[in-house]
C-alpha cells in the first residue's frame, strides 16, 4: 500500500431518492502509519490520550483489522476477522428476523447463508475499494498481493475494528448501509439449492454432485447434522443443518457461491 490519501464512499437512496453518503477517509504515510475517519455517527474521532490510539492519534485498532499476516506475523488482522465474522453474523440474523417474522428456520438459514458468505464480504470490500487499503506482502515476489480471500478476510476485520471501537449500534448501522442491496435481494434467495447445483454440475461436467453425511450429533430431539458436497475436481464444501436436508441444502449453497463463476 503506498503513502497517500483514500477516500472510500458508498452512496445509497435514502428516503425520498435522496443520495445519502458514509465516506471513510484513510491517510497512509510512507511507514505505513494510517489513520481514518468515517462521516456522521461513523465519525471516529483520533484522540492521542485512548487506549486504541499511539502518540500521533493514529488509529492502531484500524491499522490492525487492515494487516494481513504476510505483513505482520504478530500484529495482524485474524482475530479482528474472527471477531468480525460473529458481528456480521449477529446483525443479519437479527435483521432478518425483523423482515421474515414468519418465515420457516430453513429458510432463513439460506438467507443467511447468503448474505454473510466470502463471496458477498468480497463484493462489498470491493464495493468500496477496501483492497486498496490493504497491507499485504508477497514474500518471495517482495511485492504486494491481494487475494479475494485476503480482501474477504479484511471486511470482516474492518467490521471486527468498528465494533470495538464504536459499539454494535454503530457497526450495525455501518453494516446494514453497505448490505441494503444485499438484503433487498434476499427476497428472491434460491430456495432450492441442490436442484441448481445438480443442474450445473450436470452441464458443467457432466457428472452428478457427491454429498456426504459427516456427523450426526445433538440430543434426538434436537439434532444438528453435518454434510459435506463436492463436485468433480472440487473440494469438499461442507455445512450443518437441523435436518439432513437442510444441511444439504446449505452446503449445496457454499458450492454453489464458489463454482458458479468457475
Amino acid at each position: 500500500m503506498q503513502a497517500g490519501e483514500y477516500r472510500l464512499e458508498v452512496t445509497s437512496n435514502g428516503e425520498g431518492g435522496h443520495g445519502v453518503s458514509t465516506q471513510v477517509d484513510f491517510y497512509v504515510s510512507g511507514k505505513g502509519s494510517l489513520a481514518w475517519d468515517y462521516s456522521n455517527e461513523f465519525k471516529m474521532d483520533l484522540v492521542p490520550d485512548r487506549e486504541v490510539y499511539n502518540a500521533d492519534g493514529v488509529a492502531k485498532i484500524l491499522l490492525k483489522a487492515l494487516t494481513h499476516k504476510s505483513y505482520n506475523l504478530i500484529n495482524n488482522n485474524e482475530k479482528m476477522e474472527f471477531l468480525g465474522d460473529r458481528v456480521l453474523g449477529l446483525v443479519m440474523a437479527k435483521k432478518l428476523l425483523e423482515i421474515y417474522p414468519n418465515e420457516k428456520e430453513g429458510i432463513l438459514d439460506k438467507k443467511f447463508a447468503s448474505l454473510v458468505n466470502k463471496k458477498t464480504c468480497l463484493q462489498i470490500a470491493k464495493k468500496i475499494n477496501l483492497d486498496k487499503c490493504i497491507l499485504t506482502l508477497d514474500i518471495k515476489k517482495k511485492k504486494n498481493k491481494i487475494g479475494d480471500k485476503v480482501v474477504s478476510d479484511c471486511c470482516e476485520a474492518l467490521i471486527g475494528s468498528i465494533y470495538l471501537d464504536k459499539g454494535f449500534n454503530s457497526v450495525e448501522k455501518f453494516i446494514l448501509e453497505l448490505w441494503s442491496e444485499n438484503i433487498k435481494d434476499s427476497v428472491i434467495t434460491q430456495i432450492d439449492a441442490k436442484t441448481k447445483l445438480q443442474e450445473f454440475s450436470l452441464k458443467r461436467f457432466k457428472k452428478l454432485p457427491i454429498y456426504k453425511l459427516i456427523s450426526n450429533t445433538g440430543p434426538r430431539h434436537k439434532p444438528l447434522f453435518k454434510v459435506g458436497v463436492k463436485l468433480f475436481n472440487t473440494k469438499l464444501f461442507i455445512s450443518e443443518g437441523r435436518s439432513k436436508k437442510d444441511a444439504e441444502q446449505n452446503a449445496a449453497i457454499l458450492c454453489l457461491d464458489e463454482n458458479l463463476e468457475l
